[in-house]
Formats: C-alpha cells, structure tokens, sequence
C-alpha cells in the first residue's frame, strides 16, 4: 500500500503542477491582452490629443493671419492719411514758395 500511496501522491504533485501552469499560462494571457488593450487607449488618447492641438493651432493661425490683414489695412490707411496731410501742407505752403522763387530769380545781383 505504500507503493500505492506514494504514485497516488506523485499523481496528485504532477496534477497540482498543471494546475499551476494553467494559472500561470492564464495570468499571462490576461496580462498580454491588458498590455495590449492598454496601449490601444493610450494610442486613441494620443490621437484626441493630437487632433485638439492641431485644431487649436489652426485656429490661432487663423486669428494671427486675420491680425495681420487687419495690420496691413491699418497701414494703409495710415499711410494714406499722412501723405494726405502732406500734401495739404504742400498746397498750403505753395503760394510762398513760388513767390520765394520768383523773387530770386528776378533779382539781378550786379
């Protein structure tokens, strides 16, 4: 009977070592498809992220180059106003000028 015995415990030894390995293998599996599972969120987060940059980016784009219309507008009329003003100081200053020129040029130095 002790011959008996010791297979029946070898037995239950070889049966509670596939047992294990069955966990062991299963813990495995599970911690794959986690890993795997996990990166897939972490890939569609970076996604979402990246789409909310881009979009914002895009947007002060837009609002930069509409800003630098605006500028460009500004200038010109800016500009516009100043050389208007010269020339009404032009036109203001006209008459003394050619009187300034003509009395220099009829004046006869002997």
């Amino acid at each position: 009977m002790d011959a008996s015995r010791r297979q029946s415990g070898i037995q239950q030894l070889l049966a509670a070592e596939q047992e294990a390995q069955q966990i062991v293998n299963a813990a495995r599996a599970a911690k794959s498809a986690r890993l795997r599972q996990a990166k897939e969120e972490a890939e569609r987060e970076i996604a979402e992220y990246r789409s909310q940059m881009e979009a914002e980016f895009q947007r002060k784009v837009a609002e930069s180059s509409g800003d630098s219309g605006a500028n460009v507008k500004r200038l010109e009329q800016e500009t516009a106003a100043k050389i208007e003003q010269l020339n009404q100081q032009a036109e203001s200053i006209s008459p003394e000028v050619i009187q300034m020129l003509l009395r220099h040029v009829t004046t006869v130095k002997n």
